[in-house]
């Protein structure tokens, strides 16, 4: 049945979701808090105030010391609940695209280790398209780093998903060589095209921790990504095939 199908993809995108919290904790929000006290003018001069200032993410992180996070906490609870309540959000939403993904390509997950190789690939190129494809002209930035228009990256980031994706069907599921060089071009295109630019490129947040935290959030949703594929494809391999045709 199709409620089996639903509740398999559910319980990997809620489980990758919950996994993803501590891997931010643990590489990208410090980063975060770091970039903030830039922002926000908070820099330690002496060699002390940067050791507390180091530290300061992972007594937050714990639940130790003044969580400077919450006042600015979108949906009030907290920087920490906040990013759990979202990561969950995200990873029920992403584990039924890639689910809808692989009933429309005809993806199949056979039983055993054969079905989680398949989810991992599956959510390899799903990392591909989302994350990697539209870093590599449009880099997850820190708070306090500069900015183009939100709309327009919002826009520009849509635009090269979607090609991505097409392109990576075609290069994987298309024996043509004609159709496996269209695909090569849509994932170019976007990036020849170029990506929004802001008009002040200023910033008091140091370039080595926007670089720093680039590199870990890419890490951190490739890990994000990998499980949620390869959790994806254990839970749907044990649903019969007939149910999700």
């Amino acid at each position: 049945m199709i409620v089996r199908l639903l509740l398999a993809a559910l319980a990997a995108g809620l489980i990758a979701g919950m996994a993803m919290t501590p891997a931010q904790y643990l590489k990208t929000i410090p980063l975060i808090m770091q970039a903030e006290a830039y922002e926000h003018g908070e820099v330690p001069h002496s060699h002390g105030e940067t050791e507390n200032a180091v530290a300061a993410p992972a007594a937050e992180a714990t639940g130790h010391g003044h969580d400077h996070g919450a006042e600015d906490s979108m949906l009030g609870f907290g920087r920490f609940w906040d990013t759990v309540l979202a990561n969950l959000v995200a990873g029920a939403g992403f584990a039924l695209m890639l689910a809808a993904v692989a009933l429309l390509t005809g993806i199949g997950f056979p039983e055993g280790r054969d079905g989680v190789t398949r989810g991992l690939l599956l959510g390899a190129a799903a990392w591909f398209c989302v994350q990697l494809a539209p870093s590599m002209s449009l880099p997850p930035a820190v708070p306090g780093f500069p900015y183009a228009d939100l709309g327009d990256r919002q826009g520009w980031w849509v635009i090269d998903v979607v090609a991505s994706a097409i392109g990576v069907w075609c290069i994987a599921m298309r024996p043509e060589w004609l159709v496996k060089a269209l695909g090569v071009v849509l994932i170019v295109a976007p990036h020849i095209w170029g990506s929004p630019v802001p008009e002040d490129l200023s910033s008091e947040v140091p370039a080595y921790i926007a670089s720093a935290y680039a590199a870990a959030s890419l890490a951190t949703t490739l890990f994000f990504w990998l499980l949620l594929g390869g959790l994806l494809g254990s839970f749907l391999s044990r649903v019969p095939e007939e149910q999700t045709a």
